[in-house]
């Protein structure tokens, strides 16, 4: 009976783990905003569409925001020569996406490298990629409708990733105006 329910356990540590990860992505983002009060067009979040490969340290898109990002916020301090340290509790590296700032994009893009979403409605949007492409989805002007995203004010952003066991986790900015 242990080893029918253990891996079941396992996969359930490993997805709280996640929650805990983008949680502190979003603490994160937080910090970014605090830190660029006045660039980026005023909407203080890094620049997309954007997609970082964290296995290859390759990025898609128009910046290198999301490397940046991860290289300053989310790999604890180490130096950015140093080998990626942001990862699953699976021991893979984690992919990141920066979308387009979904409040004032006219044409959003859903497809940047790996990374893919997937329309649930007008301005509505879902991870249409598997768990096992291990990506962090970063939706600026958006908020958390379950597991989707949805359009909010520009100032505001959505994190979400698909876990293991349980469907699509998304967790909304602190931001207050």
């Amino acid at each position: 009976m242990v080893f029918v329910a253990l891996p079941a356990l396992q996969r359930s540590q490993r997805d709280t783990q996640r929650r805990n990860d983008l949680s502190r992505v979003d603490t994160s983002l937080v910090q970014y905003q605090t830190n660029n009060q006045g660039t980026n067009g005023g909407f203080n979040l890094p620049a997309g569409p954007n997609y970082f490969d964290a296995a290859t340290g390759h990025t898609t898109g128009r910046r290198s925001a999301a490397k940046e990002f991860v290289h300053r916020y989310m790999n604890s301090g180490v130096d950015e020569s140093e080998i990626n340290t942001f990862q699953d509790p699976d021991g893979t590296l984690y992919n990141l996406y920066i979308s387009e700032n979904l409040s004032s994009s006219k044409s959003f893009s859903t497809h940047v490298g790996a990374a893919k979403l997937q329309s649930t409605g007008e301005k509505s949007y879902t991870i249409a990629s598997d768990f096992d492409d291990h990506i962090i989805y970063i939706i600026p002007g958006a908020r958390c409708n379950g597991g989707s995203v949805t359009v909010d004010t520009v100032r505001h952003f959505a994190v979400l990733y698909r876990l293991e066991g349980a469907g699509t986790y998304c967790i909304d900015d602190q931001w207050k105006e």
